[in-house]
């Protein structure tokens, strides 16, 4: 995160003029950031943005990234913790822990689905592919019984509710 913001408040020094393109310092800092704002200049323009907001969006893009991975390590780090622990006290609690582990992944694919949507991205997107890949068995019967309602599918919360009322039954039957 640091580095991206010093990259970015290297660039805007020398777009801004603060420090002369043309001088020492302003070469240097130009020959430093951008091979870093280069890529994100040329995405920003490809959709139709101001490069001189480059350095904003790359700020904000490592913020991001910073989070999503922390938060990725976080959940790999407790979920080896709990496979662990599951499996010290038999079948029953390593068949709940996988239950469990399905159960989060199909909720993390819905509620991407369901986001995605709110953008524009749809089935065809080569991101969010994998989330209808992983729901449609469940949200295609779902969607014939109940119909959309306007412009808003709810069939993906209706799989929601299902998906946790499923869970509920196996881990009654498994005692867990």
């Amino acid at each position: 995160m640091a580095i991206a913001a010093l990259a970015a408040l290297g660039s805007w020094l020398v777009r801004t003029r603060r420090v002369s393109p043309f001088g020492v310092l302003g070469r240097t800092l130009r020959a430093i950031t951008d091979p870093i704002m280069k890529p994100v200049e040329r995405r920003l323009v490809r959709m139709g943005g101001n490069p001189v907001h480059a350095g904003g969006w790359l700020i904000v893009i490592t913020a991001i990234g910073g989070i999503v991975l922390l938060s990725l390590v976080g959940w790999v780090v407790a979920t080896f913790q709990t496979a662990n622990a599951a499996a010290s006290r038999g079948p029953s609690a390593t068949a709940g822990l996988i239950i469990d582990l399905l159960y989060k992944i199909l909720f993390a694919a819905l509620l991407v689905r369901v986001i995605a949507g709110w953008f524009g991205m749809f089935r065809y997107s080569r991101w969010i592919r994998p989330a209808y890949t992983l729901t449609d068995w469940i949200v295609a019967p779902i969607r014939r019984v109940v119909p959309p309602i306007g412009s808003f599918d709810l069939s993906p919360v209706v799989a929601m509710f299902a998906l946790s009322l499923l869970r509920q039954i196996f881990h009654s039957v498994l005692g867990a």
